[in-house]
């Protein structure tokens, strides 16, 4: 087993997928739109086609972003999240913490990442993320955030405990649309 000192680091933002705007229930039980579950199935063939498959999701808890990870999954592996053989999913973390969140307590749940893992996909909402992904890279970030389904690929040059602002260049980005 490596320490992750020398391991080459993937983090990949993802604001959840489009969903339902409606007052008739509480903001954390709102559901994706038929938009929004052809886009995160989009995002996760995207993922796939640019290997880009997580060792660890970190997913707010709110249903619309636990059902953005069901439709990546499935876009990219073409089985939900629960599914396929032993050992090939990978970690998952619903993390409170990342509902609402401000960028520095996103910074935070991503610390406590297993030094191993190489690669981390966090799903959360905005401003929290659009803020968490240009403090990691304020020279590449874009300035008008992230829109839903939007995927922005940092690489952090440190380990996962020692991530913190500049400490992750933009590599790609890309906006899922199914």
């Amino acid at each position: 087993m490596t320490d992750g000192r020398n391991q080459q680091r993937t983090l990949v933002l993802l604001r959840h997928a489009k969903a339902e705007q409606s007052q008739a229930i509480p903001d954390e039980e709102r559901p994706l739109t038929a938009r929004g579950h052809a886009d995160a199935a989009a995002a996760g063939a995207w993922l796939a086609r640019h290997a880009l498959l997580p060792d660890v999701v970190l997913c707010s808890p709110a249903r619309r972003t636990r059902q953005t990870w069901h439709g990546v999954a499935l876009g990219a592996t073409g089985s939900p999240p629960e599914g396929g053989p032993a050992g090939s999913a990978p970690a998952m973390r619903y993390e409170p913490a990342a509902y609402e969140a401000h960028p520095d307590a996103l910074l935070d749940v991503v610390r406590t990442v297993d030094p191993t893992a190489g690669y981390v996909l966090l799903i959360a909402h905005n401003p929290g993320i659009s803020l968490l992904s240009a403090l990691l890279d304020p020279e590449r970030a874009d300035p008008d955030g992230l829109r839903t389904t939007d995927l922005v690929v940092h690489r952090p040059t440190t380990r996962w405990a020692e991530l913190g602002p500049g400490g992750a260049p933009i590599t790609a980005r890309h906006t899922a649309r199914g």
